[in-house]
């Protein structure tokens, strides 16, 4: 039969068998310069990877299509289980960091909260009004201990509440008398108030008057 006695469908069948003879071909080429390259230490061979290829090499093919397929599949499985492990790694490892942060935080407020007391006891001495020049002298030392012992507090996030004069703010102060109708403001501090990081450590203790009144 001559090239123009064959139908299109003839002439893409021998075509199609003449590809796959040429990939067979290629194919056993392949393989045995794989097997020659094993040998010697590089590419590894089938037995190497324990497969018993058949001996008919469409079936070969189909066999390391499938565990190609099985492979991916058991990658794909062991990334996402890898991932979810990182993942969660990575939650616990950030949990513990708050934990660590906060215990912190914690053992600094406790300290910070049993010298509230003494810094109540500067305010009230710091309120005194020397008499003498040995008492102002005295009431020096005690600003400059004061002083560094409040730049020492701040660092820790320590900061003095807003009173006097300032509007009366539930929030932050605590009223302890006064009152009126309209807008309250401070009109007296009683015990200083502290936030600590942003939060109310103790709230100002205050008296409390009409903004009328005060202005």
């Amino acid at each position: 039969m001559t090239d123009s006695d064959r139908t299109p469908e003839a002439t893409k069948t021998g075509a199609a068998v003449e590809t796959i003879d040429e990939l067979s071909s290629l194919e056993k080429d392949l393989v045995a310069a794989g097997g020659a390259t094993a040998a010697s230490g590089g590419e590894p061979t089938a037995a190497d990877l324990g497969l018993e290829l058949p001996d008919d090499e469409t079936e070969a093919r189909v066999l390391l299509l499938r565990e190609l397929a099985e492979a991916r599949g058991e990658a794909s499985e062991y990334l996402e289980t890898l991932q979810r492990v990182a993942a969660e790694f990575e939650n616990y490892r950030k949990r513990v960091e708050r934990d660590q942060v906060e215990n912190v935080h914690r053992a600094s407020q406790r300290i910070v909260e049993s010298l509230l007391p003494t810094l109540d006891a500067f305010d009230a001495a710091l309120g005194y009004e020397p008499q003498t020049p040995a008492e102002e002298k005295i009431l020096d030392g005690m600003r400059g201990t004061h002083s560094q012992m409040m730049e020492t507090l701040e660092r820790e996030g320590l900061v003095a509440i807003v009173a006097g004069g300032a509007t009366f703010d539930p929030a932050v102060h605590e009223a302890a008398g006064g009152g009126g109708a309209g807008d309250l403001v401070v009109s007296q501090e009683l015990r200083r108030g502290y936030l600590l990081r942003g939060r109310v450590l103790r709230p100002s203790l205050v008296m409390v008057a009409p903004a009328e009144e005060i202005g």
